[in-house]
């Protein structure tokens, strides 16, 4: 008994102390000072309250940014499971690679070149157009990412270089991975390497810097809050222009042209990826915002999550309907895509549509997002998983209802938009569709043409038959 009391004596002390008229004090509750010392406390909690608000708000807006860009990289999964349910499954292996290394290769290259092309610290190649890499390779990166290493853009509330990175090539590598699905079954998995590190090293930073890096689409008043255009139309016509060049899988086609259905193994798998994909799309958007710290940033976010949510809401209702009116049944892999349709077409103005506004924009993605894979079956382009239609045609609706829906301030960038905001906003998100989509598709048929003229491209026929897991990797993903 005298060793329990012995013990319990420090606990029964700090109670004592803590109750009422309890003495012990924090840094926060010292005792009152003498008399003269008085007068001078108030200053001196005026001068440092600043700083701890800026301490705040810099430790809970990086935070935010880094939970964010958790879940964007976590997008990775939900597009790998999903291409894998909506493709045969001797296949499944060579996808969940392909997107494995979508974030390896991506994530490396993008920290070495893509990153600082992008945003760049010196001066631009050719203003407004190219931006420029380091001198040092990522050195101004590497430097703030020094252990001990200190900023004055912390007492500021400024998001730290390394977080910055870590949401940005979050972003490279959903742009990259997109084109995945349009080229599965039958893609070589070394062509695919170079194409991934192809687009994250060039492409997607070209295109990310006339917006986001302040270049010329941005100058002329272009807006793309969070990539409808810049990511998903990066990647949908990047995958558009692979699906033409590889052709169709072996008996996707009969020798009329009409399409043979070749559905996916696992239509679990691919809802359960359609799921993981809306939860990341919440940090995709949301953290487009940049910061949450403040009244104002925090509305702005949660207006930013229920338009991404009533949006994909939207889109996977009329999709549903649409394909049901067309086929007389519902058609499940049609409302998925219809989801991701509507979460593709807010993403450009998700900030800055009403409620209402945002459930019109998913609902016309849903029905667009229909329309687009059955114009592919028609023109024989076979995309397994919908990428083109989701990404790239869907990416297109959601830059032109930026001229649509809203009443954004972004308005008055340019002298056109300022005399006449309808036409003049309508004229610059047009510019830039045309620019990216032309960029992405032209660059990216060119370097596929490249490896198909150097027979690098596709799988053979006996490989493809075999499927990829067993010819390409020497796997399969499910015991036999």
């Amino acid at each position: 008994m005298t060793w329990r009391l012995t013990a319990l004596a420090p606990l029964l002390a700090v109670l004592l102390l803590l109750g009422p008229g309890g003495n012990l004090a924090f840094a926060q509750d010292e005792p009152a000072p003498v008399a003269e010392e008085t007068a001078a406390e108030p200053a001196a909690e005026e001068a440092e309250a600043p700083v701890e608000i800026n301490e705040a708000a810099f430790a809970i807006d990086n935070f935010y940014l880094f939970v964010c860009a958790a879940l964007v990289l976590f997008m990775q999964a939900g597009f790998a499971i999903l291409e894998a349910g909506l493709n045969s499954s001797k296949h499944t292996v060579n996808i969940l690679f392909k997107n494995t290394l979508d974030m390896a290769v991506g994530g490396l290259i993008y920290f070495v070149i893509g990153y600082h092309l992008m945003y760049p610290s010196g001066t631009p190649l050719v203003e407004n157009y190219v931006g420029s890499i380091n001198p040092a390779i990522a050195g101004t990166l590497t430097e703030s990412g020094t252990p001990g290493a200190t900023t004055d853009d912390a007492v500021a509330g400024a998001l730290t270089d390394q977080v910055d990175f870590f949401y940005q090539v979050a972003f490279a590598a959903t742009a990259a991975t997109i084109v995945s699905g349009a080229v599965a079954g039958r893609m070589k998995f070394g062509a695919y390497m170079i194409y991934s590190a192809f687009i994250s090293a060039l492409i997607y930073p070209t295109i990310g810097y006339w917006k986001w890096g302040l270049g010329w689409l941005h100058q002329m008043g272009f807006y793309d809050f969070a990539g409808s255009g810049v990511v998903h139309m990066t990647g949908g016509f990047a995958g558009l222009a692979g699906a033409i060049l590889l052709g169709p899988r072996i008996g996707r086609y009969n020798s009329s042209g009409k399409p043979i259905s070749m559905p996916g193994h696992s239509l679990p798998l691919a809802t359960l990826g359609v799921f993981i994909l809306m939860i990341g799309w919440f940090g995709f958007n949301g953290g487009s915002q940049l910061k949450v710290y403040g009244a104002a940033n925090t509305h702005a976010v949660m207006l930013i999550a229920v338009n991404t949510l009533l949006a994909a809401c939207a889109g996977g209702v009329i999709s549903t309907f649409v394909s049901w009116l067309l086929f007389s049944k519902p058609d499940l892999s049609m409302a998925l895509n219809g989801v991701l349709g509507g979460l593709v077409g807010i993403t450009a103005n998700c900030d800055g549509v009403s409620n209402l506004s945002a459930i019109v924009i998913g609902a016309v993605a849903g029905a667009v997002v229909v329309g687009a894979i059955i114009m592919l079956d028609k023109l024989r382009i076979d995309d397994p998983v919908g990428a083109f239609p989701v990404h790239g045609v869907c990416g297109m609706w959601g830059l032109i209802a930026c001229s649509l829906f809203g009443s954004k301030t972004y308005w008055g960038h340019v002298d056109a938009v300022e005399t006449n905001p309808v036409f003049g906003n309508i004229t610059a998100q047009l510019t830039g569709l045309v620019a990216i989509g032309g960029f992405a598709f032209v660059s990216m048929f060119a370097l596929f043409a490249l490896l198909k003229a150097v027979g690098f491209l596709r799988v053979s026929p006996e490989e493809e038959e075999k499927g990829l897991d067993i010819s390409e990797h020497g796997m399969s993903a499910y015991a036999a």
